[in-house]
Parts: C-alpha cells; sequence; structure tokens
C-alpha cells in the first residue's frame, strides 16, 4: 500500500480531521473534555485520559463514562446520534483487571478511537484488544472503533501488529511523559518501524503516527518525511488554553530553553511524587525542577518526597513533576487549541516550500 494511501486511511476512519492528521496525546490529568472536543472541533482527533483504574467502583471509570456523555452532547456539530463519537480515550494499562469494566462504557458511547500504553508486558495488550474487537462486532449499532498502540521499540511495533492494532504511536525518546526508558529518538525509530510495516502484507492497513518532541509544523512534517501518516503531540497541547493543567506549569513550559539540558528521562520524577509504579522498561521526561535538583545535590528521596508533599498540601505547584519534552525551548506562548492547530498547518506549508528550494 503507498504512503498516500495510507495518509487517507486516517481521513476515512476519522472523517471529521483534516491533513495532516494531528491528535493530542491522552494525558492523565492534563486532558479532558474541554480540550478533546477543541482538538476535535480545529479538524483534529481528541482524546482523554481514561486512567488506569478499571475496577467497578472506579472513580475514573464514572468521570469518564459522564464526560463521554458530556462531549456527545457538545459536539452535536460534529456527531450525529448514528455516528461515532468523535474521540478517543487513553489508557494506560499496567493493571489491565477489569478492562471489561471500561469497554463497557466505550461500546455505550461508541468513541471513535481507544489507546493502550505502557503495559507490563507487550503480550498483555492481546486480551485487551481482543475485548474491544468483540465488543465492536457487538455493538447494536455500527461502531468503527480503531485501536491505538503505543509502541516505543521494533519488537513493540511487531506485536502490537500481530494483536491486531490499527495504528502504532512510534513514540521516540524525546518524548515529554512516560516512555521506553531505552529507546531511540524518531530520527531512527520510525522508519525503520515504518520499513518492517511495509515489508509484511498482512500489515498494510495498519497507520503509523509519530510522537515525541513534536511541536510545530516543522517537526510535523519532518515527522510524514520520516514515515508517518500523522502526529500526535503531548507538550505543546499542554501549553493551550484548553489545557486544565495549572497555569504554573504551563508558564513552566513556556519558560524552559534548551531540552537538551533543561529536561531530563529519569525514574526520579515519579519517585518524588509517589507515582513510581512503572515497571523498569519505562522513565519519564521532565523539566529539571527544584526536586531533581536536590536529587543531584544528595538528598535523600524520603527528603525530596517529604518537601513535595508539604508543598502540596499548601496548595503549591513549584516541586510538581513537570512532565515535557526536549522541544520545550521552541514553546514561547500560551495558544487556544484552535490557533495552535491553524498554525502548525500554515508552519507546514512553509517549511515545505523551503524544503522543495533545496532539493
Amino acid at each position: 500500500m503507498t504512503s498516500g494511501t495510507q495518509k487517507n486511511l486516517l481521513q476515512e476512519w476519522f472523517p471529521h480531521t483534516a491533513k495532516p492528521f494531528i491528535a493530542n496525546a491522552p494525558m492523565l490529568g492534563f486532558t479532558d473534555v474541554r480540550m478533546a472536543n477543541a482538538v476535535t472541533r480545529a479538524g483534529s482527533l481528541g482524546f482523554v485520559g481514561g486512567g488506569f483504574d478499571f475496577r467497578p467502583e472506579s472513580i475514573q471509570l464514572a468521570d469518564l463514562d459522564a464526560n463521554l456523555a458530556k462531549a456527545g452532547s457538545e459536539l452535536k456539530e460534529i456527531h450525529e446520534d448514528d455516528k461515532d463519537l468523535p474521540i478517543g480515550v487513553g489508557f494506560i494499562t499496567l493493571t489491565p483487571k477489569g478492562f471489561e469494566n471500561a469497554v463497557a462504557i466505550l461500546q455505550k458511547h461508541r468513541v471513535a478511537a481507544v489507546w493502550l500504553s505502557f503495559p507490563q508486558s507487550d503480550s498483555d495488550h492481546l486480551s485487551l484488544i481482543d475485548n474491544l474487537r468483540k465488543a465492536k462486532e457487538a455493538s447494536p449499532c455500527d461502531w468503527n472503533l480503531k485501536i491505538f498502540v503505543q509502541v516505543g521499540t521494533v519488537e513493540a511495533a511487531k506485536v502490537a501488529m500481530e494483536q491486531g492494532a490499527d495504528v502504532l504511536v512510534v513514540q521516540g525518546t524525546d518524548a515529554g511523559g512516560h516512555q521506553w526508558a531505552q529507546g531511540a529518538s524518531l530520527m531512527s525509530l520510525l522508519p525503520e518501524i515504518r520499513d518492517t510495516r511495509d515489508s509484511d502484507s498482512r500489515f498494510g492497513n495498519v497507520a503509523i503516527v509519530g510522537a515525541g518532541g513534536i511541536v510545530d509544523g516543522r517537526g510535523c512534517l519532518a515527522a510524514l518525511g520520516l514515515g508517518a501518516e500523522g502526529v500526535v503531540m503531548g507538550t505543546r497541547f499542554v501549553a493551550t488554553a484548553e489545557c486544565p493543567a495549572p497555569e504554573e506549569i504551563k508558564q513552566v513550559i513556556v519558560h524552559a530553553k534548551d531540552g537538551a539540558t533543561s529536561t531530563v528521562k529519569s525514574v526520579q520524577h515519579d519517585v518524588y511524587q509517589s507515582t513510581d509504579v512503572f515497571p523498569r522498561q519505562y522513565d519519564g521526561r521532565a523539566v529539571i525542577g527544584l526536586s531533581y535538583t536536590d536529587f543531584q545535590g544528595g538528598i535523600a528521596d524520603d527528603e525530596i518526597i517529604r518537601r513535595y508533599n508539604e508543598a502540596r498540601q499548601k496548595g503549591e505547584n513549584h516541586r510538581r513533576t513537570v512532565w515535557a519534552g526536549a522541544s520545550v525551548g521552541v514553546i514561547h506562548s500560551v495558544v487556544t487549541v484552535e490557533d495552535l492547530i491553524k498554525s502548525i498547518r500554515a508552519e507546514m506549508k512553509s517549511a515545505l516550500t523551503k524544503l522543495m528550494g533545496n532539493i
């Protein structure tokens, strides 16, 4: 299947989207219905973070159910009752027990996409994808659900395709937030995964989107040139008016420079805020803040955690982990989602014109 056909697949699956295909990462705590709806209205695909707690009594699932109902009512101009809800839901799959409880909510609202990430083992996603496929087939109405699987290695990409993923979210190590501890940047990872997919005719209908360090039109164009059919952005969407992140966090991102030195990949970012539950094949990239500086200065973890909790109890955000990618130095302002996506598409055209002049 040609690259041109692949590009059109995403628009076929998500007909409200424009080229290039853009989605926001489903960052838990930093994506809500307001933001996802804004992304979708701007001709892209909005995602909300669905969480990781799949128990019947899960507050995360109760909130997701309510928020998807709200999204449906607010997207009437795009979403009709006989069509899928044009937003996606992302889940952290570290502890997948009870996932059928989430599937029931997804089927109820007929979301357009589900994004799976961070399993204990790559093989863990097989049963989850099977559950989603069965729910899709059993839906009383046509449900054109597409399954996104986040991958950070070539082997993980192979497994995801074998398991039936519709879309590979290829995440390079320039990404902010959680990612593969041992990985590669999109520059090398994306082309190899693209070649791997293209070499096997069974996977001709698997789309690839690039993620990790993409914050503007130049990055989007580069990802497409490396073999992606669309892009995902996380850090850049945090610095938008619609993102529910505290303003202090947005300003940290806006004022950070030289991501090579102002951000670092480390499990310590989770240790400080007592969220160190990820297996060691994963770590996370964040802005170097007070807690990490304390760590570098030899302060014990227990003391850093005490300082972190003390600040949180006071309602202060200056010690919070600011997950951010290595491209933070290219983000200069907080803008609306609509203006961001418009500017990215304009930048892509400008960058392409300059590029053609050098070929």
